[in-house]
């Protein structure tokens, strides 16, 4: 009897104990949350510096910092077309230090086995900021003026026209194979390292057009290239006079929204304060100007809300990866 006296108080004694540091870390996490943040924030922005996103990424870094009473130190962790800094950001100490700009494409990469992240359970979402603006621009002196006149020819003749990207299976890739397809026409594919490389290969002669985001906009400006046409839901107030593949008739939207998140298991009091500062700052004047800048369409998103669209994102890549055969190609 006085043994089964005994298991009993010493079970009481554990659970006294295991409540007690249950309390002690509940108490511990709500003065965190209560104090965050006390010092400097990382921002990791999966692009180099100097680029576009780089440019409106640290324009949103200084009003997230405005808003925060804290400085926001913008990290370049560029490479493998952002999941380098998806990497990065997933694999962060869950403290609300380190958050970053999450691209899209890593719900397409994840499922390629390109990059070994689970995008529905590796974030926390904080709100959606901006899309890109991407499209297809060929040389000054090209026979080709128009799309039509670009669908036209590749009918009769068959992967005879190139174009350059920045890497097989990113955006733009995706994006011009669903062009091609819903414009039954072949084209040959010849992807760079990188848009800036893309750019000169198309400068230089090598390829016959060039399909990326708005870094061609000053050079069609100039008179260099000439813009057939964009990828987004509506014409560039830039260049009102270019129709989109929408508007068009080939059904094909791509640009790519990307949003502001921090790693899995994110207290919730400190994601509440992340994620208001984000949208005062994806929200702000000095945001929106610095997309303008570039053409990139602000788009905001609440947490929840940003969750759910790369949920639905990530079911359409699934699809998508199969119907373009993304798998066979990276193969070749």
């Amino acid at each position: 009897m006085s043994d089964l006296v005994n298991l009993a108080r010493r079970r009481q004694l554990l659970l006294a104990v295991s409540a007690l540091a249950t309390a002690g870390v509940t108490q511990a996490s709500r003065a965190q949350s209560t104090t965050f943040p006390n010092r400097p924030i990382t921002f990791i922005c999966p692009w180099p510096a100097g680029g576009t996103s780089d440019a409106t990424m640290r324009v949103l870094a200084m009003r997230i910092a405005r808003e925060l009473g804290q400085p926001v130190i913008v990290e370049n962790r560029a490479g493998a077309a952002g999941m380098i800094g998806a990497k990065a950001l997933a694999n962060a100490k869950p403290d609300g230090y380190t958050i970053g700009q999450l691209a899209l494409s890593v719900t397409r990469f994840s499922q390629l086995g390109m990059v070994q992240i689970d995008p529905l359970k590796d974030f926390t979402f904080l709100g959606m900021a901006s899309a890109q603006t991407f499209g297809i621009v060929v040389a000054a002196d090209s026979p080709l003026k128009t799309l039509q006149e670009l669908v036209a020819y590749a009918k009769l003749n068959p992967d005879r026209l190139t174009y350059a990207t920045s890497g097989v299976a990113g955006q733009t890739h995706v994006g011009m194979e669903e062009f091609a397809q819903a414009a039954g026409i072949k084209l040959t594919h010849v992807p760079y390292k990188g848009g800036a490389p893309a750019l000169q290969g198309l400068l230089g002669g090598q390829v016959d057009m060039l399909a990326d985001s708005s870094t061609w906009a000053p050079l069609v400006e100039a008179g260099k290239l000439r813009l057939l046409v964009t990828w987004g839901d509506a014409r560039l107030p830039r260049f009102q006079h270019v129709p989109t593949l929408k508007e068009l008739g080939f059904g094909v939207v791509n640009d790519a929204p990307n949003g502001v998140a921090a790693p899995a298991g994110l207290d919730p009091a400190i994601t509440k304060k992340l994620a208001a500062a984000v949208g005062v700052a994806v929200l702000s004047v000095e945001f929106k100007t610095a997309c303008d800048k570039i053409d990139a369409p602000v788009i905001y998103m609440d947490p929840e809300k940003y969750r759910q669209y790369v949920i639905d994102t990530y079911k359409k890549e699934g699809v998508l990866i199969d119907k373009l055969q993304l798998r066979k190609l990276l193969e070749n």
